[in-house]
């Protein structure tokens, strides 16, 4: 591939100018069988590299130990990248954002309390320094200075947004240099004073990300970098979507128009996001600004790809630009993927999450209610439990502090909702004879940006009934990442929360959607895979689920409603609602 470096001004590759048309796809917002087609496709489009983030959560999930199977074998992804004919920019910071769950970072780092995240705390560095020794030991071989695609290396992500430590960011560096990425490493950051201050070091290429207003961006970096060349690292093309919030969406003229000032302007651009995917799983992040904004299941981003790797109108503008820039032959279009409607699925089995939880969870017994990162749990639900005798007179329940959404139960019987974000409050009495009260927890996803970043989940503080404390609870971890022994019964009486489940035939596999009608909130589980999320405030109203999820012949579905649904029926569907 040759080595990319920096000459006056310019970006060189192997001693010849090159203008880097790069688009974003993440490895882990996709099944592997996909990677790919939508790799094809980022070629077929004109584009000449690939960028992605590396989530650190996925790949050490527990302290020291490392996964690089399935979903997370980076090293395949690489490797059908290269075999394209695709240059390869990675961003393996320890943080990365990318609207992912704590951007990125494991939830066990918050069992320290005391810890300082993105800072050069020792006690953070020596998780990073582990880590990046691990993740940079798997990159290495496929750098170019060693024969591989990877040619430039990020060593922290939009940094100036969030801190202005540059022990922090010079001993990032080092630890990539002193391990041997000997490739351009860069940083990048907003076109903004305090941003370009905090976040770049000298000795560094410092690039810049923006959705419009190109020129000014970089006149703004020319200001502090001069004669640096003009790298956009995030061209926001489309945005995400919060839950309640309504679907973005960016015209794709508008989009491509600012997409084509870039290049005549010899500004090298990477597409954020050339295809977006999905949030599978629990890896939502979430937002906060002046209240607490979970991301919803799609991450489609309105971006040139749709969530099931499908043409828009904005792909065929930017492939349009890009052959006419480069006078060059684009490779045909590789197909889209067939779609099916299964129809509707009824869910004829059930199991309260009451009678489920002996199954599900052994109890932790503590004077005071721990979150969950205390009790080594990362993500998923937890269950706070107590007998409290009576008689108590009507009083507000206080949760200090709750993250994020607490359902509340006294006897099994639903009181109320206490969230995060509004103001809602439950208040009861005790009888003499006392009453069970069951605080479900549900953690919605670890907030991904920005100085709220540290976002412990579960009941963080204390819980008190009027202005008392309430001690000695047994918490029941519910991280649902195994529902295969629970004992589902014929009946239709079950409500939330609660588990159903029911059966469908496929008789060819194909790209699927999922749409609940008459679903409040809960999770969705096909063949044991968590699909995500859904929530009946919407904008999102239908839940992609890819061809290889499925199986010729019976599947299974399994859903956990958290409150009631006013059906038990669901239907797979053959287009995309998004909102």
């Amino acid at each position: 591939m040759g080595d990319l470096k920096v000459s006056n001004g310019e970006l060189l590759l192997d001693e010849k100018p090159i203008q880097l048309i790069s688009g974003a796809i993440h490895y882990f917002r996709m099944v592997p069988e996909q990677w790919k087609d939508r790799l094809e496709k980022l070629k077929a489009c004109g584009f000449n590299c690939v960028e992605f983030y590396i989530p650190w959560n996925l790949h050490e999930p527990r302290p020291g130990e490392y996964n690089f199977e399935g979903i997370a074998n980076v090293k395949k992804f690489i490797e059908l990248a290269d075999e394209l004919g695709l240059l390869v920019i990675v961003r393996p910071s320890p943080y990365i954002c990318a609207e992912w769950e704590f951007g990125g970072l494991p939830s066990w780092l918050l069992k320290d309390e005391n810890i300082r995240l993105r800072s050069s705390d020792p006690s953070f560095l020596k998780y990073v320094d582990r880590y990046l020794k691990e993740i940079l030991g798997v990159l290495k071989p496929f750098l170019s200075t060693n024969g591989g695609p990877i040619i430039a290396m990020q060593i922290e992500n939009e940094y100036g947004s969030y801190g202005t430590d540059q022990n922090y960011l010079k001993h990032l560096r080092d630890v990539m240099i002193d391990n041997g990425m000997d490739v351009l490493l860069f940083t990048s950051d907003g076109p903004i004073d305090f941003m370009l201050q905090g976040g770049t070091i000298d000795g560094t290429l410092a690039t810049v990300n923006l959705g419009s207003k190109s020129d000014q961006a970089f006149e703004k970096l020319e200001k502090f970098y001069p004669n640096s060349p003009k790298i956009c690292m995030e061209y926001w093309n489309g945005w995400f979507d919060h839950w309640g919030e309504e679907h973005h969406t960016r015209d794709y003229t508008d989009a491509a128009e600012t997409f084509k000032h870039m290049l005549e302007s010899g500004v090298s651009v990477n597409f954020y996001m050339f295809y977006g995917g999905t949030n599978f799983g629990f890896y939502n992040g979430a937002n906060f600004s002046d209240h607490y904004q979970p991301t919803i299941t799609s991450y489609d981003y309105d971006a040139p790809l749709t969530e099931a790797g499908d043409y828009t109108e904005k792909y065929h503008a930017i492939r349009k630009i890009i052959a006419n820039h480069t006078k060059k032959e684009l490779p045909p279009l590789p197909k889209e993927s067939p779609k099916k409607s299964y129809g509707k699925v009824e869910l004829n089995k059930s199991i309260s999450l009451f009678d489920a939880l002996p199954v599900l969870s052994k109890a932790v017994h503590s004077p005071d209610p721990l979150p969950m990162e205390k009790v080594g749990q990362d993500y998923g639900f937890i269950l706070y439990r107590k007998f409290l005798k009576g008689p108590r007179d009507n009083m507000i329940l206080n949760l200090q502090e709750v993250r994020d959404r607490a359902l509340i139960f006294l006897d099994s019987k639903y009181q109320g909702v206490i969230d995060r974000w509004e103001e809602s409050t439950v208040a009861f009495s005790v009888p003499k004879e006392g009453v069970q009260l069951d605080i479900l927890v549900e953690n919605l996803g670890r907030i991904n940006y920005g100085p709220q970043l540290k976002d412990p989940k579960g009941i963080t503080e204390g819980i008190r009934h009027g202005q008392q404390f309430l001690h000695n609870w047994d918490i029941y971890p519910l991280p649902l990442d195994n529902l295969t022994d629970l004992l589902f019964a014929d009946n239709d009486l079950a409500q939330g929360p609660a588990f159903f489940k029911g059966h469908f035939q496929v008789d060819e596999p194909c790209d699927t959607f999922l749409a609940l009608p008459g679903w409040k909130k809960g999770v969705v589980f096909i063949n044991d895979f968590n699909i995500g999320r859904y929530w009946e405030k919407g904008p999102q109203e239908t839940y992609y689920v890819p061809a290889s999820l499925l199986k010729k012949g019976e599947n299974e579905l399994k859903i956990f409603e958290v409150h009631e649904s006013k059906n038990k029926e669901v239907d797979f569907v053959d287009k995309p609602k998004l909102g």
